[in-house]
């Protein structure tokens, strides 16, 4: 191992992680403390105020300016109270981060002194550059204008010295330019549908809620051996390397115990969590080695969403404070697993029914089974574009790798409720439907056993799980804006109710009871999924890719094409009926997958030439000097028998030059295709080209690999997978 190297090794094994200064009082205790929260909305807000904001919040009724501009002055109160001095509208734009721009408080009091001040003008709209962020074309560079309003519906929350207020983004022409605001649109559409597939059941519904419930993985690395990898940091994956002789093969670190350093890490993680709202619930190491995972108590789905960019953002900062560097990456080592961000997500009512967990009595059962059905019809139709919704540059390099999820969107239900539903459809469309054991067993009865949950095993290779009261996305990447997937999910769910819902009042307007007529209309879609977007089996095998095509499903790998089910016209339509996007945002939000899948690729690939070629090939060369040297030496003691002496060395001394040869030959012809696809100017097409080049990185890679097994180890210029993946 290099001197430089060896330092940087001992350096980061040495760094001693900072202990954290935890609140002596219980989480409960402090839970929500840096939020504006009801209770705080009631201290700081008249009763008056206070009232039209909480039914603002519930019911969507607008704010006028008088009461916007108390609802800012106690906002303003509060935060100063805490010691902030700044605002800022914090939105999610089409780069799967967040965004802010700080304000000061201060403002000329017009007698030649400043006063603090913040009105309900500042609080619910700003004016952001629209141009500088991804748009598709939809803002020019010389029509910047865009706007940022509040949402109500997602707390004000304090970050440091600034009161941040979640903001949906849009461009002056009134398109959305962020993720918030289509996942707002979709969630109003399930409502919409889903109240009124529910009043068959239940009168009394009112409004049905999206659930979210992400499970969060990542990766943890020595912030001095980050350091020594250009490519971790810039690309956030490592481009090269061998694998570590020890990886995850002997399954000791899944749920093993977490590292001391990493437990600070963690401990910290969650009490600025809970100082921010944040019910975080579960944590443990996860399968590779210096992996882990963090996941809430689930909540209504805009505002887990916006919880999770937060903890993502205070992941980010506390890992630095502990030596760490976080990596979302979903795939930053090759060879063990990658990170995903399994969302699980569910309805439920205003009346405390989870809609996808069975009822109490047979119309209960009645009601989940309508919603469970639909929602696998909903998968049947648009699983193509459900994968679309997913597909990154990132995550291509996670799907269908190690356990990770396969690139074919199907469902896994478990042996319970696949009988249940074949049972369905044997028996008369009148057949109660009960719970085992609640009730004396009869002839005809479909029954759901009692403990439901421990009936559904899991499949870890199915991307879209039933686990008991919940579908599970796995195929959601670790980076990824939870929104883009959910967006999709709902308003795919939403249009299939609607659907659903006319078909049944067809049968009831022919005469024929309620129950009766959601079992007729229930059967020929239980008959249609139960063969194709349902598999309960090993998706990893080339015999289900075979199956799948035969199935109908998409199969699709290449992710410039899979965003092309974004475009086309029947994802065009259903967007349009359910309110949640215009044609022209779908347009320009591939103008922006595109542009960013090609983007990332370009970074790629210019991170490997020049690694290649600046630190690679000269370490090779080096120990080439040093072979040519001894076999020099070799050649002058013995003369008559030097290739017997020096076997090894020129052994060496071939494959090296090999190796070399391949990878500039490599190179030379990527930085070609990358020359070539740079002129292409459609985007499409040019994230096309960027396909095959992201494919040639891994031919570049293998004589990297090899030559690191290669060369003296005392040269090689950058830390190894053993060094990078095992916290001391």
């Amino acid at each position: 191992m290099s001197k430089l190297r060896f330092d940087v090794v001992q350096d980061a094994f040495k760094k001693k992680a900072l202990r954290v200064n935890a609140p002596k009082e219980r989480p409960s205790k402090y839970f929500g403390e840096l939020v504006f929260n009801r209770e705080k909305m009631r201290h700081y807000l008249d009763v008056s105020t206070y009232n039209d904001l909480v039914d603002c919040i519930d019911n969507g009724q607008p704010l006028d300016r008088a009461i916007a501009d108390k609802v800012a002055e106690g906002m303003k109160t509060w935060a100063m109270e805490c010691g902030v001095t700044h605002v800022t509208h914090w939105f999610q734009p089409l780069t799967e981060g967040t965004a802010e721009k700080h304000d000061a408080f201060m403002e000329y009091d017009k007698k030649g002194g400043m006063i603090e001040q913040f009105d309900g003008k500042s609080l619910s709209q700003q004016e952001p550059d629209a141009s500088s962020f991804p748009n598709g074309g939809i803002r020019a560079t010389f029509e910047a204008r865009g706007y940022t309003a509040w949402d109500p519906t997602s707390p004000v929350f304090i970050q440091d010295d600034t009161l941040c207020i979640p903001t949906v983004f849009i461009s002056y022409t009134g398109e959305a330019l962020d993720y918030k605001t289509p996942l707002k649109k979709s969630i109003k559409a399930v409502n919409d549908a889903a109240v009124a597939v529910c009043k068959l059941f239940d009168p009394k519904v009112r409004k049905v809620f999206s659930y979210l419930g992400w499970e969060q993985e990542y990766f943890l690395v020595d912030e001095d051996l980050y350091a020594a990898r250009p490519d971790l940091m810039l690309t956030g994956r490592t481009l090269m390397g061998h694998e570590s002789s020890k990886n995850q093969q002997l399954d000791d670190h899944y749920f093993g115990a977490i590292p001391s350093r990493v437990m600070e890490f963690m401990k910290e993680v969650e009490i600025e969590g809970y100082r921010h709202g944040i019910p975080l619930k579960t944590r443990h190491n996860e399968v590779a080695p210096n992996q882990f995972e963090l996941a809430p108590i689930y909540g209504e789905t805009n505002l887990s969403n916006d919880q999770n960019q937060m903890i993502m953002n205070l992941m980010n900062n506390i890992a630095r404070k502990h030596g760490f560097v976080l990596l979302l990456h979903e795939k930053p080592f090759a060879g063990i697993n990658g990170s995903g961000k399994h969302n699980n997500w569910s309805l439920g009512t205003d009346t405390g029914t989870l809609l996808l967990a069975p009822g109490k009595d047979a119309m209960g059962n009645l009601q989940f089974v309508t919603f469970f059905v639909n929602v696998l019809v909903a998968v049947q139709k648009h699983n193509a574009l459900l994968k679309a919704s997913i597909a990154t540059a990132t995550n291509a390099h996670r799907l269908g790798a190690n356990e990770a999820p396969p690139a074919i969107i199907s469902s896994f239900l478990g042996h319970t409720m696949t009988n249940v539903l074949r049972k369905l459809l044997e028996v008369p469309s009148d057949t109660p439907i009960e719970i085992a054991g609640k009730k004396g067993a009869s002839v005809g009865l479909v029954e759901i056993p009692e403990i439901f949950i421990d009936n559904t095993d899991r499949n870890r290779t199915s991307p879209f799980a039933f686990t008991g009261n919940r579908f599970e996305f796995r195929a959601v990447g670790s980076s990824a804006n939870c929104a883009g997937a959910m967006t999709t999910l709902n308003a795919a769910v939403a249009d299939q109710l609607v659907a659903f819902k006319t078909l049944v009042d067809q049968e009831m307007s022919a005469g024929k009871p309620m129950n009766i007529a959601v079992m007729d209309t229930l059967k020929p879609m239980i008959a249609s999924i139960i063969d194709t977007v349902c598999f309960d089996g090993n998706g990893y095998t080339d015999e289900w890719k075979a199956e799948a095509q035969r199935r109908g499903l998409d199969t699709e790998t290449c992710v410039p094409r899979m965003f092309k089910e974004f475009t086309k016209p029947e994802t065009i339509e259903m967007f349009a009926r359910t309110g949640v996007y215009t044609k022209a945002e779908l347009e320009a939000r591939n103008e922006v997958k595109w542009e960013t899948y090609t983007k990332k690729v370009q970074i790629e690939a210019r991170v490997m030439g020049r690694m290649a070629i600046n630190h690679i090939i000269p370490a090779a060369l080096a120990y080439k000097s040093r072979l040519l040297g001894i076999i020099t030496q070799l050649k002058a003691v013995y003369p008559d028998d030097f290739t017997t002496m020096a076997a090894t060395e020129l052994d060496l001394l071939q494959k090296i030059t090999t190796l070399i040869e391949d990878i500039r030959t490599k190179c030379a012809a990527m930085v070609e295709a990358r020359k070539a696809a740079n002129k292409i100017e459609d985007e499409y097409a040019k994230a096309l080209a960027y396909y095959d080049i992201a494919e040639s990185l891994f031919a570049i890679r293998r004589p990297i690999d090899k030559l690191e097994e290669v060369v003296d180890n005392d040269l090689w210029p950058l830390p190894k997978y053993r060094e990078l993946l095992f916290i001391n």
